[in-house]
């Protein structure tokens, strides 16, 4: 089994977004070869609308470029990013995306993928918590928690990148 059909079992019932791009980092790409139905919510689009697009339809005027050039530096170095950006709708309404992107290397150490898990998080109201990554908190769909596996990925922990 590739590492492509577990992720597809595994991300179906999901409570997050998980999407798997092709490694390509400049425009066109990456181009997204699946997407779960959590995503799917998420963005407001059909799974047909989303497969075989770059997640690039989801930016606007509000998303942040340093952000995206963060993003794309630590894609093409083979690293994680985790950090937060202004996505839009299908229906054009704008959200806030809590990202935590990983690189799938083959068996030969080269990236064939990426896998992104995303949620939307609204910023907390009053004093953050200690730590920049007490800002915001999930948005959720439907207050799912975590599944223990996605838990022991160590999903949205750790340093990010945070545009305003």
């Amino acid at each position: 089994m590739m590492a492509l059909d577990l992720i597809r079992a595994l991300a179906e019932d999901a409570p997050i977004g998980i999407v798997v791009t092709d490694a390509t980092i400049d425009s066109p790409g990456p181009i997204i070869r699946y997407a779960n139905p959590a995503f799917a919510c998420l963005v407001g689009r059909s799974l047909k609308e989303i497969l075989g697009q770059s997640p690039r339809f989801m930016q606007g005027q509000e998303t942040r470029e340093e952000t995206l050039a963060t993003f794309k530096r630590a894609l093409a170095t083979g690293e994680r990013f985790h950090g937060y950006l202004t996505n839009y709708r299908g229906d054009g309404t704008k959200y806030r995306a809590e990202i935590d992107c990983r690189p799938l290397h083959s068996s030969e150490g080269r990236i064939e993928h990426f896998v992104s898990f995303e949620r939307e998080v609204i910023r907390r109201v009053g004093r953050p918590a200690p730590g920049t990554a007490g800002r915001y908190q999930s948005a959720g769909t439907g207050g799912a928690p975590l599944t223990s596996a996605l838990r022991a990925l160590s999903l949205f922990e750790e340093a990010y990148v945070e545009g305003p």
